[in-house]
């Protein structure tokens, strides 16, 4: 019997469905994830010897490290086929060197997507190992465990211990604690506009007209200067002066990039970028959707900053357009990536956009379906034609004063036929204008001045952080997810609403870092570092010089900071809660999964509890209150509180105070487009749309 070949990835899921592409005649295996990497109980990079990493095998890949070295023994050609990207080729060289493979030989294979052309067509053109993106990964491997092996120490000597700094994180944190100072230090200044209500005499339809001063929206410094422009627009007759029409086009957005996926996403259907990526990572990794497909990647690989398409793609697309949509409605393009974006491989897009959301939609959970269909439909509507709108802006004078108007009304849907950018959502439709001519006199129903105050900027979200981190350069599209997750989860950073607000400790920090390591949480050093790891994926630049120009500052701040930072005790946040081991009031601490309350007599007293969240609703089998939890995965149901004697739980949010009207029962709140507020017996049909 002829020995196999043998195919090695990242991902059993992966694997399951390569195999049923490649046949008997190969082997395929799956690592999942990382082989070796540096050791957790030291540094593991000699700094006198070139930054020399000592890598080892990962805890618990041993046996399977064995197992792949059988394999690879017997086998009559090994292929390593991890992910697209640098960390994958970082993979794949340490497999090679594992199995005792030659890097310069042809055993490298890449698929952009997950499909039975896909895999066969990457299977025969292996390349060799870019050592290029070796390098580069290796580079930031090294940098990171440099950054936080050194400065985290310091860090539990002088604030708290198992706290972590880290070259991106700490830029990350950075971000959101001056947000913040920015808020807090935002001085609001007040401000007038002036607004008139108007009314056309023949179809008596009326319409508003802001008052404007040098051309744009004005904003008047008083009360008084408001009612000065209020008194003489009054008394004077306002007449239409100027009319323009006139169209305009909206061209469709691009397609994906990890960085615009994780942004609409979040928007439009509420996924946090960690999540956005794992089921993006399940799309692409191949689910099994029957019929003539079988088990196939539904989209292509989604950690990528480039828009570029296939023409194979493009050319499905027009087909699809051309056929459903009419040929008005194709517009065939290819989008120009940015300058510093890597461009190995495509834009996030569906395999085939023959595999409509809709017929597959019971194959997929509903998290795999909202995040597919968004990818399918964004993809589909950057090969659409622009929408067209008919626009027109009015001046009207009243006494020198000019007042303004305008209307939008689309004339031609193009790409909004399929997609609406999540901005576009939210936007408050123009009310419409009656028919006016020019000189044509209007009559004035009301006029009257607003007072204002100008804003502070907004708090990050996760996707407003997401932006920022790719508009300045700060990591690449792989670790955004990631390091969103990482301070959250560090307590440095808290979710409100939303919004990303920093802690006390988080704020602390960033002092300390910002006072002694300030090239480390430094926007503009951090996305200089990104551009010289560019340099090195590239072949300009040696690896080790990126650490050579980094380290002897690095050390001398190190040692300085070792003299300056003074020990900081930082109290923790006392609750209302009496610890039932001990007496004392319990505190606030952040854990692995978020905030716990803890015993203060911490070691004597290791009493821990949940946060009680309650929701002012009782059980409908005990009477007992219903309170917020979370499960394992994360997700927020509603229980009883005589959990686990009680059995009640549900998904939807309880009603507090309120029963239903027409059995008493108790009442649920299911948020969401469709939101709405129902009886929670089965047995009763009350329902009414929330808001109501």
């Amino acid at each position: 019997m002829a020995a196999k070949k043998l195919l090695i990835v990242e991902s059993p899921a992966k694997a399951g469905t390569i195999k049923k592409y490649l046949g008997s005649e190969y082997n395929v295996l799956a690592t999942g994830g990382h082989i070796i990497d540096l050791p957790k109980s030291q540094l593991g990079v000699d700094v006198e010897k070139d930054f020399e990493p000592k890598y080892i095998t990962i805890r618990g890949k041993g046996d399977l490290l064995t197992k792949l070295k059988k394999e690879a023994k017997s086998a009559s050609q090994v292929y390593l086929a991890t992910d697209p990207d640098r960390e994958g080729e970082a993979i794949s060289w340490d497999l090679a060197k594992a199995l005792s493979r030659d890097p310069e030989s042809d055993c490298r294979v890449t698929f952009n997507e997950i499909t039975k052309n896909a895999v066969k067509a990457a299977v025969k053109e292996p390349r060799s190992i870019d050592m290029d993106l070796v390098d580069a990964q290796q580079a930031r491997r090294v940098l990171d465990r440099i950054v936080g092996y050194k400065i985290s120490p310091i860090l539990w000597e002088k604030v708290k211990k198992g706290l972590s700094a880290g070259r991106v994180q700490s830029v990350a944190t950075r971000l959101i604690c001056d947000r913040e100072e920015e808020i807090q230090n935002f001085v609001p200044r007040e401000y007038w506009s002036v607004e008139a209500m108007l009314t056309e005499p023949k179809s008596k339809k009326d319409f508003a007209a802001k008052y404007y001063k040098d051309g744009k929206e004005a904003q008047l410094e008083s009360r008084e200067e408001a009612d000065k422009v209020i008194a003489q627009a009054s008394a004077a007759e306002f007449t239409v002066k100027e009319i323009k029409r006139g169209k305009t086009k909206k061209n469709p957005p691009a397609p994906f990039t990890t960085s615009t996926m994780q942004q609409d996403a979040s928007r439009k259907i509420g996924f946090s970028p960690y999540k956005t990526m794992q089921t993006a990572q399940m799309l692409y990794e191949g689910i099994n959707i029957g019929g003539k497909y079988g088990s196939v990647g539904l989209i292509t690989y989604m950690r990528t900053d480039s828009l570029r398409i296939s023409d194979e793609a493009r050319a499905e697309a027009a087909a699809y357009i051309t056929e459903n949509f009419g040929k008005e409605n194709l517009h065939v393009r290819q989008y120009k990536t940015k300058n510093n974006a890597q461009d190995a491989h495509e834009a996030i897009r569906p395999t085939s956009v023959n595999i409509r959301p809709q017929d597959i939609k019971d194959k997929l959970t509903n998290d795999q379906y909202k995040l597919y269909k968004l990818i399918w439909e964004r993809f589909l509507a950057s090969q659409m034609s622009e929408a067209v709108y008919d626009t027109v802006s009015v001046k009207i004078d009243a006494a020198g004063h000019e007042f303004r108007t305008s209307d939008t009304a689309i004339s031609f849907k193009g790409f909004t036929l399929i997609y609406t950018e999540a901005s576009d959502e939210t936007e408050k439709k123009a009310k419409k204008l009656p028919k006016l001519e020019e000189n044509q006199k209007v009559s004035l129903k009301s006029i009257e001045g607003k007072q204002h105050f100008t804003q502070p900027p907004p708090r990050f979200t996760e996707a407003s952080l997401v932006r920022e981190f790719e508009e300045n350069g700060i990591g690449r599209p792989s670790t955004y997810a990631p390091t969103i997750t990482t301070i959250i989860s560090r307590g440095y950073v808290a979710r409100s609403k939303k919004q990303l607000v920093p802690t006390e400790l988080g704020m602390i920090t960033n002092d300390i870092l910002k006072s002694n390591f300030n090239d480390i949480v430094d926007v503009e050093f951090t996305a200089g570092m990104e551009e010289e790891l560019d340099e090195v994926a590239e072949g300009h630049v040696r690896w080790n010089k990126v650490l050579e120009d980094f380290y002897p500052d690095f050390e001398k701040n190190l040692e300085n900071a070792k003299k300056a930072v003074e020990k900081i005790k930082i109290k923790d946040e006392e609750s209302d809660v009496i610890c039932d081991k001990c007496g004392r009031k319990m505190v606030y601490k952040v854990g692995k999964f978020g905030k716990f309350l803890a015993c203060p007599g911490f070691p004597e007293c290791r009493n821990t509890m949940p946060i009680r969240e309650g929701t002012g609703a009782f059980c409908p089998k005990c009477g007992g209150e219903i309170l917020a939890k979370k499960s394992r995965r994360g997700k927020v149901f509603y229980g009883c509180e005589n959990l686990p004697k009680c059995d009640f739980m549900v998904w939807d949010q309880p009603v507090k105070g309120e029963k239903c009207p027409e059995c008493g029962g108790l009442l649920l709140k299911k948020n969401g487009h469709n939101g709405k507020i129902f009886c929670q017996n089965e047995n009763c049909s009350y329902e009414r749309k929330t808001g109501k």
